[in-house]
């Protein structure tokens, strides 16, 4: 515990426990504000264990959850109006305690001068010259004079970001378009679970972010705070303000590894593993090299994830591996999935199905992991399939490949973007926000019923950018998406099931039948993921070459006949 003094009436702290509060009381705090969203971190404590601990020396509590890096201005009006109804003096605090000094600066501004509002904030540790324009503005975002202004401004520089900035920069030159992303590396992430299959090496699946940004493009190398779609505008953290004409929002989406309790303090080691990180796929071929025998378990979250796939994609090539090396009948193979079904599109099922029974492995429907005690070696899923009552199953494990539960990013679901579930919300066809016509979006962070993968963003990127540029010109919206989508299922090393299907299921292959059935596992299909799709992507979609991803136009609406009369 480490009370910072801001002023008589407020100090502000890093996380405490509930055991710290009793020396709270003595120390002469009569109220605490939890500025720290619960499960944020795997050890912190909730907010009802402070409370209970709280009520039980009398000091009054009161939950004002912030999201890391997003203080919004009406989060400093409700930390002041706390402060005014509490009884001082009042202990404040997030993980570090900069939350907490950034709603008691700005809750300040038009109380206090600017500089003695700096000053307290520095005196305790903490440097708020970050805020200090919002401070200036009486505490509220300025976005009436923008740092920098683009006709194109894209938030995300991913798969989806770089290919629409490189497809948007193909039709136009005469247009400024700039990029936000805060990486300094980009990621071929399919190509992960080919590292975790022991056939790439994990380098090849990354390149530096800058070697990446088309020619034309300008790079901003920060992460946004906000949107302010009235104003046109997007805030960056410390608070500078890049204004657009038109905004494509792109940025993937969040691996919530902090929902599995214990999770994250294993991942790396105990035989727990993902190939959903960079630094894990060469640990799970490490594990899957040594593995003799034992329990090998699997995991697929509640969707949507990014490549539905990829858990399974895991399973099929670890399997083929031990069966290779003739350890598969010690090995006992468990997919437990959350959902009810092996694949959401039954044409592909019986050809995986046909694999599943050959490695011999346990299919542990609507299992969906809640815990892990890595030391044990155990799992702990919750059980809940229709009209069943939930029960808890422990799994003990020699092996645990882990996909995280996804959600969009906290400036996503928090921002007037998002939907109800906190997505962006868009036509599925257009791609176009549907309340603000100046925003796109594309890739894994809309709402669009599609699958999350780089192949949906291939084609997602021509379109979006035919319909801005249309927009621009005072058209009508040109291109639409068929909710294309694909998932190169590696049944084993040398075979693939090519699944390629659109909205509602339907199948949509790129090669005729006779090439490449996509229904059934192939060697041309492996082939075209080993060798051929790591270049299209590096060399072809990042650089605005729309192979086999043309953007389909818009089919007319049929006009009734007209009556006379």
């Amino acid at each position: 515990m480490d009370p910072r003094r801001i002023d008589d009436r407020l100090s502000v702290s890093p996380q405490i426990t509930a055991a710290d509060v009793a020396e709270l009381k003595r120390l002469g705090f009569r109220a605490i504000i939890c500025n720290r969203p619960d499960g944020e971190g795997a050890d912190q404590p909730t907010f009802d264990e402070i409370e209970a601990a709280a009520k039980a020396v009398g000091l009054a509590t009161r939950y004002l959850p912030i999201a890391s890096g997003i203080v919004l201005d009406g989060d400093a009006d409700d930390f002041a109006l706390a402060l005014g109804e509490l009884p001082g003096p009042v202990l404040a605090y997030c993980r570090s305690g900069t939350r907490s000094a950034t709603l008691w600066s700005l809750s300040q501004a038009g109380r206090r001068p600017l500089p003695q509002i700096l000053a307290a904030a520095k005196a305790a540790g903490y440097d708020m010259n970050g805020v200090a324009r919002r401070i200036a503005n009486g505490g509220r975002t300025p976005t009436d004079v923008a740092d920098a202004r683009y006709d194109i401004l894209i938030v995300g520089a991913g798969a989806a970001g770089i290919a629409v900035a490189a497809s948007l920069r193909a039709r136009s030159e005469s247009h400024s378009i700039a990029v936000i992303d805060p990486a300094d590396i980009h990621y071929y992430q399919p190509g992960w679970t080919m590292v975790g299959g022991g056939v790439f090496e994990p380098q090849i699946t990354a390149r530096t972010m800058g070697s990446l940004i088309p020619d034309g493009v300008t790079w901003i190398k920060a992460a946004v705070a906000a949107f302010e779609p009235k104003d046109d505008a997007v805030i960056l953290d410390g608070c500078r303000v890049v204004k657009y004409g038109r905004l494509v929002v792109c940025p993937g989406l969040k691996l919530d590894w902090g929902r599995v309790k214990g999770l994250e303090e294993t991942l790396g080691r105990n035989g727990v593993t993902s190939n959903y990180r960079y630094d894990l796929a060469p640990y799970t071929w490490q594990l899957v090299q040594s593995l003799q025998r034992g329990r090998a378990i699997f995991t697929q979250p509640p969707m949507p994830i990014k490549c539905a796939g990829a858990p399974q994609k895991a399973m099929y090539l670890s399997a083929d591996a031990w069966n290779r090396r003739g350890v598969l009948d010690d090995i006992d193979i468990h997919f437990c999935n959350a959902g009810g079904v092996l694949f959401g599109v039954k044409d592909y099922v019986p050809a995986l199905m046909t694999y599943v029974s050959a490695y011999h492995a346990s299919l542990d429907f609507f299992h969906n992991l809640v815990a892990v005690d890595g030391p044990a070696r155990q799992a702990t899923f919750e059980v809940k399939a229709p009209e069943t009552e939930a029960k808890t199953v422990t799994m003990d494990f020699d092996f645990l490949h882990v996909c995280p539960p996804q959600t969009a990013p906290d400036f996503i679901r928090v921002s007037p973007l998002a939907d109800a579930a906190g997505w962006v919300d868009v036509d599925q066809a257009t791609l176009r926000h549907r309340t603000y016509d100046n925003i796109w979006s594309l890739g894994d962070v809309m709402n669009a019923p599609n699958a999350k993968t780089a192949a949906a963003a291939r084609k997602q990127a021509p379109v979006v950018a035919e319909n801005v540029i249309a927009d621009i010109q005072s058209r009508s919206p040109a291109a639409q998406y068929d909710g294309y989508g694909s998932c190169p299922l590696t049944v084993e090393r040398g075979k693939i099931v090519l699944a390629e299907f659109g909205y509602g299921g339907a199948l949509k292959p790129s090669f005729p039948r006779w090439l490449i059935d996509g229904t059934k596992p192939s060697r041309l299909a492996w082939l075209l993921k080993e060798r051929m799709l790591p270049p299209i992507y590096w060399k072809a979609m990042l650089r605005g070459r729309e192979w086999l991803a043309k953007p389909e136009k818009i089919q007319a609406v049929p006009q009734p006949p007209k009556t006379a009369g």
